[in-house]
């Protein structure tokens, strides 16, 4: 369920912010390293125009898009009362969704449908939002072994959300999920290894969860795992998985892979060295919001590497970006110092709709 990253940005990524940070900041402009971490809050990013790099971007959207409606998977087992509950919720007919869940768990009693129940009271889909509503459904389809309800109860206790917060019980449920083949749950639980508060610490064990939860294709764990792999921690160190794991996140939208990724790619490491695909990528990840990628690619426009010629425009106005976004670059300033002020003024009025943009999403 679309829910779960509450718990994470509520409650563990400020650990995840040191166990997952990477190197020091790039001080030189011929190589790039990955800057530590950014603060512990993945707030949206406003959608990237795709323009080319020598033209002017259309300004990036204020605030990210609506939502879309969380999903829960269909039942496995052919069912028809299943099958028309869930195809309507999935087609967003919440109300019969509702009806026709409520049908399924008086004549059934099918846990699935109080999972479906508790998830449309959770978001307001089709009935009134009500969180001990919800919670109550989930309690119920839990108690019987749903997955999906387990894990959905723990982020409603990890957030205290129809009930009081309660990390321990929330541990139990995501644990309980987990051995169940949640992967989301294998994923929110090895956070907790790592982050060493809910259990000890426990970095092999972080991994185990992590690779049952990269084997279900999940972009976050593929990208953690990397790091674990990158730092030797809880696995031999190994540069080549850990770039394997990280190409595998970037491909699968996982934006923070693809800036590591570039940045393996620029120098070689795990990976044979290819600038120009590494520049590609990093232009995406920069379009895509990513202050890193943003400095990055500013980087080798100010050099002319990847393929590109020097560019000092564009370095300029991607250097004004990243440093709204937080990260700042005192190569890139005096760089931009001694350039001529009509070059300082055209980075200026092409950097300024991603600017304004920024500025919006901070008030």
């Amino acid at each position: 369920m679309n829910g779960r990253r509450v718990l994470i940005a509520g409650v563990v990524m400020a650990a995840v912010a040191v166990t997952l940070g990477g190197e020091g900041v790039a001080q030189g402009p011929m190589q790039l390293t990955p800057q530590p971490a950014a603060p512990a809050k993945p707030p949206p990013r406003p959608s990237r125009p795709a323009t080319r790099p020598a033209t002017r971007p259309a300004p990036p959207a204020a605030k990210p898009a609506a939502k879309p409606a969380p999903t829960l998977p269909a039942p496995a087992a052919a069912d028809k009362g299943a099958d028309i509950a869930f195809g309507a919720y999935q087609r967003g007919y919440y109300l019969t969704a509702f009806h026709e869940a409520t049908k399924l768990v008086n004549e059934k009693g099918d846990p699935r449908a109080m999972t479906l129940l508790g998830e449309l009271y959770a978001n307001g889909l089709g009935v009134p939002n009500d969180d001990l509503k919800a919670a109550e459904w989930y309690k119920l389809a839990a108690d019987r072994g749903d997955r999906n309800a387990l894990f959905a109860l723990a982020m409603f206790r990890f957030g205290g959300r129809g009930g009081a917060r309660d990390r321990a019980e929330a541990a139990r449920l995501l644990a309980a999920a987990a051995k169940l083949g949640h992967p989301a749950a294998a994923y929110d639980l090895a956070l907790l290894y790592m982050e060493g508060q809910q259990f000890p610490q426990d970095y092999a064990r972080a991994a185990e969860l992590l690779r049952t939860a990269t084997q279900a294709g999940s972009p976050e764990a593929q990208y953690a795992l990397a790091t674990l792999y990158k730092e030797g921690r809880g696995v031999p160190q190994d540069a080549t998985e850990a770039t394997r794991l990280l190409a595998a996140a970037a491909l699968a939208g996982n934006l923070e892979a693809k800036v590591e990724y570039a940045i393996a790619l620029f120098n070689g490491t795990g990976v044979a060295k290819d600038e120009a695909k590494a520049a590609a990528l990093l232009r995406r990840a920069a379009m895509e919001g990513s202050p890193v990628a943003q400095n990055r690619f500013a980087r080798l426009l100010m050099v002319g590497r990847g393929g590109m010629e020097a560019n000092p425009v564009e370095a300029i106005k991607w250097h004004l970006i990243a440093k709204a976004g937080g990260a700042g670059d005192l190569t890139l300033d005096e760089f931009a110092a001694k350039q001529t002020p009509e070059i300082r003024a055209s980075a200026q009025r092409t950097a300024q709709p991603y600017l304004d943009a920024i500025a919006q999403m901070r008030q």
